[in-house]
């Protein structure tokens, strides 16, 4: 069963830039959820798809951009499930630092 993370992330970038930084630090981001290999994206308009193998788990989400935050939305299954605080801490701080907004404590 897998756990849903959620993330928003404000910023003062507007869409297109928020979605740039996002299109070009997506690895940064999935790096902080233990990535290996491909990771998959796709864009629907400003709602990006994604999916990854980590520790021989599917992960899967969506990053939707909005006009002031972004908001990330990870399915953790298994094992990820019982670190999903761990993992929302950090999705959050680098997101923070992709969209160069302030950090939150």
């Amino acid at each position: 069963m897998s756990k849903p993370v959620v993330v928003s992330i404000p910023h003062e970038l507007g869409k297109a830039e928020a979605r740039r930084r996002i299109d070009e630090g997506v690895g940064r981001l999935t790096a902080q959820i233990g990535a290996v290999g491909e990771v998959k994206q796709a864009w629907e308009g400003d709602l990006m798809r994604f999916s990854l193998q980590a520790i021989g788990q599917t992960v899967t989400g969506t990053i939707d951009v909005r006009d002031q935050e972004a908001r990330l939305e990870v399915n953790l299954p298994g094992l990820f499930a019982m670190v999903a605080n761990k993992v929302k801490g950090r999705l959050r701080d680098e997101g923070q630092i992709l969209l160069g907004g302030p950090k939150k404590g």
